[in-house]
């Protein structure tokens, strides 16, 4: 008898509990106030060392459209909860960050920033069903997977690299032309893009040659550009590398006209530089801060002490696409989402936005800017 009552008060301490739990789940489901009113996304960036720049635009991008749509009810009345994770610009570490976003239950990701991370984190994210949207990335092979989930808000580099090699056959046909890559999707990609263009035109490089961007001297690069006597070189890689070949190649006595793509648009390069870098080229989107619809976005950007430069409003730009398609669509469920992003167009920062069947924008355009003491400024071509 008393064994038989010792397995009721059991029983019954057993039952109180799940009775109680239930009681709980119930009452979050009733306040509304369940894990499921989070919606998950994320960013994806580096975030240290010489690339933290990029990741910072990112970071500033993705936590202020965010905030703004949670001020104003999230999405399909869920608040929207932020992950912000860094990929190194590394194509390994991309991927296993998207394993771990995956697991994580991220529905959306902005990013990753570079090519090479990009376009390595997009298999993750397509055999989950992850939309990735890039703010950043210009290689075309991310958008030629044929992955219906990734899409770009920024240009590609068959565009830039078309646009800088008819630059240098138009202006320099005649001169000494080098062009260098850091080895990179994103800088080789570009190099061979203008490569391309230019032979096609009926001009020849006298350098086509590849530097370590982990390197931090560069008199071989310098000394083989001197012994072709170069008058321009056209360079696909990253800011900080081209600051220091631009400062180290002056030091050493020979200048040149410095032509190159998007990576150059932030004052990272003119800090490294310095005066070394005056009057370098370099292609860019037309600057998105001076579009009408980003006026209010870039003045609370300010307020806050922060210049969003480069491609932070191309981050916020990608929240909003992947917010309006969602609100569309009126769910989560990812394959309903995508129909929308295929079909839609999308009110940003950066004015309208729609895509091709690849994920590649419908309208871009790049311009020309140029470094002058250490403010960029557009350039007529």
């Amino acid at each position: 008898m008393v064994l038989n009552n010792r397995r009721f008060e059991v029983i019954r301490h057993l039952l109180g509990k799940y009775f109680i739990a239930a009681l709980a789940i119930l009452f979050c489901l009733a306040n509304n106030f369940s894990l499921a009113d989070e919606i998950k996304i994320a960013t994806v960036a580096p975030l240290t060392e010489e690339r933290a720049w990029a990741g910072e635009q990112s970071r500033r991008g993705a936590e202020m459209a965010v905030a703004d749509f949670n001020a104003n009810g999230g999405v399909l009345g869920q608040q929207i909860a932020l992950a912000v994770e860094d990929d190194a610009a590394d194509p390994d570490q991309a991927a296993a960050v998207a394993r771990k976003l995956v697991n994580n239950g991220v529905v959306f990701v902005a990013g990753h920033r570079g090519s090479d991370a990009s376009i390595a984190a997009s298999s993750v994210y397509h055999s989950a069903g992850v939309i990735q949207i890039s703010p950043s990335a210009t290689n075309p092979l991310l958008t030629e997977q044929g992955f219906d989930n990734v899409f770009r808000v920024c240009g590609r580099d068959d565009q830039q690299g078309q646009i800088a090699g008819e630059y240098l056959a138009n202006h320099f046909r005649d001169r000494a032309i080098g062009i260098v890559h850091d080895g990179s999707i994103y800088g080789r990609g570009l190099a061979v893009q203008t490569q391309t263009t230019l032979n096609n035109l009926g001009t020849n490089e006298v350098v086509f040659d590849q530097y370590d961007p982990q390197s931090r001297e560069y008199s071989k690069l310098i000394d083989k550009l001197r012994a072709s006597s170069v008058d321009v070189v056209y360079l696909g890689g990253y800011s900080w590398e081209a600051g220091l070949i631009m400062r180290q190649a002056h030091d050493q006595g020979l200048d040149f006209q410095l032509i190159s793509g998007d990576a150059l648009h932030n004052t990272d390069f003119w800090e490294i530089s310095g005066m070394a870098g005056q009057s370098a080229l370099f292609t860019f989107s037309a600057d998105p801060r001076e579009h009408p619809a980003a006026v209010e976005v870039v003045q609370r950007f300010r307020d806050d002490g922060y210049e969003p430069e480069g491609y932070t409003l191309h981050t916020y730009a990608a929240i909003q696409v992947w917010a309006q398609a969602v609100e569309q669509a009126g769910t989560l469920e990812s394959d309903t989402v995508i129909a929308e992003l295929h079909k839609g167009t999308f009110d940003t920062v950066l004015g309208p936005i729609a895509f091709t069947e690849k994920g590649d924008l419908i309208e871009h355009q790049f311009v020309w800017y140029q470094w002058k003491d250490g403010v960029f400024h557009p350039h007529a071509n």
